[in-house]
């Protein structure tokens, strides 16, 4: 089996916001076990931030403007990896860092070298360790987090699970701080709004993640054909009990028996929204129950400004955002002609806004 697990900032440091270097040498391990037991295993790790800040002098805590996030991580990232170098090089085993920004997923080639990239490390015996490019993926260090970017390595990899390992033992009924009946979800056949109520949107002092980004890669993870456990880092075998499929190792969801593609999950999934097309009723159920393309008649408004091919969010006169699709012209172009009949359109002009080819209806 080839595997994905991410480990968060708050499983691998201590209450001062150093490198837990014990914890990083428990998981390594798991990982040389799942390898010895003839499994592929990419590790995502964060931590470098968090890693950076001792060094630097700082309080431990986050800093919230961007060149310090940057200088951070560029301080701390040779650090982390330096340990997990020392935690696999007890077991005879090599580890390779491979540093991903936004630009690896939104262009198709870059897209497909960091695939070659990661598959000759599995071929070559190595166990990538991949961690964002914090010192210059300015949109992930202030939005992003690695659960995300752990579900598109793994459908990168075409792997068949993505462990999620933090600091509780996956999702639960309740806030175990404010619910002594709180109880663990063992099994998630859908990700849905109730379930996305249960997560925290916030993460720890020293990570960006939550409960609410996991969710949100293990919803990526399912469309992509990808079974997601998310578990307590510090469970003795979680590793190996992910792979086995074990029972309450902790939160599983399910895959979706309808996959999406390659290239409409890297749309929905892989490229920010450059802005928002709203539509009328008919133009959404023409997209959403008939499968057609998004044309000028059923556009009433636009928000925001692209250009040709960017990425754009579909939504209806409610707000409600339904679809996502690569936009065939630009923003000032779809708010000039936005209701006019195809007729109506100058005669050089493709006339779909965005093609059914290239447009995802989400959940």
């Amino acid at each position: 089996m080839r595997a994905v697990v991410k480990v968060g900032t708050s499983s691998l440091t201590d209450d001062g916001g150093r490198i837990d270097a014990g914890a990083v040498a428990k998981l390594a391990g798991e990982v040389v076990a799942a390898r010895a037991a003839g499994h592929q295993v990419v590790v995502v790790s964060s931590g470098a931030i968090a890693a950076g800040l001792p060094p630097l002098g700082l309080d431990g805590r986050r800093p919230a403007d961007l060149p310090t996030l940057q200088a951070v991580a560029a301080v701390g990232q040779h650090r982390l990896m330096a340990t997990w170098d020392a935690a696999f090089a007890a077991h005879g085993v090599v580890p390779g860092q491979v540093l991903l920004a936004p630009l690896d997923f939104v262009h198709r080639q870059q897209y497909l070298h960091a695939r070659q990239t990661l598959q000759r490390l599995l071929e070559l015996g190595v166990v990538p360790v991949v961690n964002e490019n914090d010192a210059v993926a300015d949109d992930e260090i202030r939005f992003g987090d690695n659960d995300r970017l752990a579900a598109l390595v793994a459908h990168l990899l075409s792997a068949e699970l993505l462990v999620l390992l933090t600091d509780t033992p996956g999702l639960l009924t309740g806030d175990p701080r404010l619910d002594d009946a709180a109880s663990l979800i063992e099994e998630v056949r859908e990700v849905d709004a109730s379930l996305e109520q249960l997560a925290t949107a916030g993460g720890s002092v020293r990570g960006s993640g939550g409960m609410a980004s996991k969710l949100a890669a293990a919803k990526m993870a399912a469309w992509s054909g990808v079974r997601v456990v998310i578990a307590a880092a510090g469970r003795e075998g979680v590793v190996a009990g992910a792979l086995a499929d074990a029972p309450g190792v902790g939160t599983v969801v399910r895959p979706r028996e309808r996959r999406l593609p390659a290239r409409k999950l890297w749309i929905a999934f892989a490229i920010g929204a450059a802005g928002t097309i709203v539509v009328d009723d008919g133009a959404r159920a023409a997209l959403v129950e008939r499968g057609r393309s998004l044309l000028p008649a059923g556009v009433t408004g636009v928000r925001g400004m692209w250009d040709a091919g960017a990425a754009v969010e579909v939504a209806t006169e409610g707000g409600g955002v339904f679809a996502k699709g690569l936009a065939r012209h630009p923003s000032a172009f779809v708010s000039k002609w936005a209701g006019a009949r195809t007729s109506e359109l100058p005669d050089d002009v493709e006339p779909e806004v965005v093609h059914r080819d290239d447009l995802v209806v989400l959940p």
